[in-house]
């Protein structure tokens, strides 16, 4: 790129985001006097023929936000692409997210940006990130944190190797006991955690004893999904439904913990089917069922994932797994799943030897939650709240 060339765009940004300071200017304005009503402001522009410092910055303003949706394409796309490529972690990421919010336009573009430069890279931006495969490379590094006066678990996105840093907030679940069965709420906003709220995204259901649990989804998984049919999975009063959207909760998968009817001494068994995204599929575009690799014994896009077996260490006198130092207390919550059965890998079957999620616990209520492709982060929190809680029939 030459030196004019450089310097053109160059001034072209500043001109571009001179716009923030206007809007701040006008913000400002509007706050200082809000008492001014209209017939003072008429009365004011009939005294004067020249405009007021209100009516100025209003029209700057609206000069210049019209620029930001104006912008050429190429100048906008090579600028994103920038942004997007230089900033691929938080908080730095939050950039990304800065841009998309400009206006339409520049939201748009970004999305797609996003998803054409980070296919399959499990990078979160976006909040429908949450529900879309992690990185296939390496895993994900999450942290849980539980209060247990409310009964409510955060969910974020770690940013250091310590276990102190929160991190990131993704995601939060709130426990409520409807007569005999439990149902956690999760949410995008920690504060507000009810189905009615425009940030619910999903609910987990346990039967009776506590050992069969049901992920559902607030959007459906694919075209043609229908909503569970249940009276305890219907949505009510929800802010979030509209013609264009199905209203109810969209079963995405099942948890169940083995009984151990014995009762002989060692951990529990879990077994997990879970309806995950595809690395190519995007969050408003899902492929049709006769498209998607269908397994024999398993429905399109179901992973079947099984919690690996420790070995008892007869120095120490307990079970053990190897968690790579990521989990540091033992605990009968600590498990390791790998998947049995898993369409996205050559012939359907799931390599038993590597882990997809890993849960663990590092402090009283500190645990590490680490994920892979092809679980989504909302699956991958959504089976380890199962882990908490007693479960007498499978100890």
């Amino acid at each position: 790129m030459s030196t004019s060339s450089s310097f053109r765009k160059s001034s072209c940004l500043s001109r571009r985001f001179s716009g923030s300071r206007s809007l701040a200017k006008t913000a400002a304005l509007a706050t200082v006097s809000p008492t001014v009503n209209q017939s003072e402001i008429s009365s004011s522009s009939s005294s004067s023929s020249q405009p007021t410092p209100l009516a100025e910055a209003e029209a700057e303003a609206e000069e210049e936000g019209q620029s930001w949706s104006t912008m050429l394409p190429e100048l906008l796309g090579e600028i994103m692409e920038r942004v997007e490529a230089s900033e691929d972690r938080w908080p730095q990421r939050q950039n990304v997210v800065t841009c998309a919010c400009v206006c339409k336009k520049w939201r748009e573009a970004m999305r797609e940006i996003v998803r054409a430069s980070s296919p399959g890279s499990g990078k979160i931006t976006f909040p429908s990130c949450l529900k879309q495969p992690g990185p296939s490379d390496f895993p994900n590094h999450c942290i849980i944190k539980r209060c247990k006066k409310n009964s409510t678990f955060y969910l974020f996105l770690s940013l250091t190797p310590s276990f102190t840093d929160k991190g990131k907030f993704l995601l939060a679940a709130r426990r409520y006991r409807h007569g005999a069965h439990i149902e956690y709420i999760i949410s995008l906003d920690a504060d507000d955690l009810s189905q009615s709220s425009n940030a619910y995204v999903g609910k987990l259901s346990s039967d009776f004893l506590g050992t069969n649990f049901t992920i559902y989804d607030s959007q459906p998984p694919h075209s043609g999904a229908k909503p569970s049919s249940s009276r305890t999975s219907r949505r009510f009063a929800s802010k979030r439904i509209s013609p264009q959207v199905p209203a109810g909760n969209f079963e995405v998968g099942k948890v169940s913990y083995k009984f151990n009817l014995l009762k002989s001494r060692g951990p529990r068994r879990m077994v997990c089917s879970v309806k995950c995204p595809l690395p190519e599929e995007r969050a408003d575009k899902h492929l049709d069922d006769s498209k998607a690799k269908i397994v024999e014994g398993a429905a399109p896009g179901l992973v079947i994932l099984k919690n690996k077996a420790p070995r008892w260490h007869e120095h120490l006198q307990c079970w053990c797994l190897n968690f790579h130092g990521r989990v540091t207390v033992a605990s009968v919550k600590n498990f390791q799943l790998a998947a049995t059965v898993d369409p996205s890998q050559p012939g359907g079957k799931g390599d038993e030897e590597k882990v997809l999620l890993q849960f663990g616990k590092v402090g009283d209520d500190t645990f590490t939650m680490d994920y892979r492709s092809p679980l989504s982060p909302y699956l991958a929190f959504a089976i380890c709240l199962t882990s908490f809680g007693t479960k007498l029939a499978c100890e």
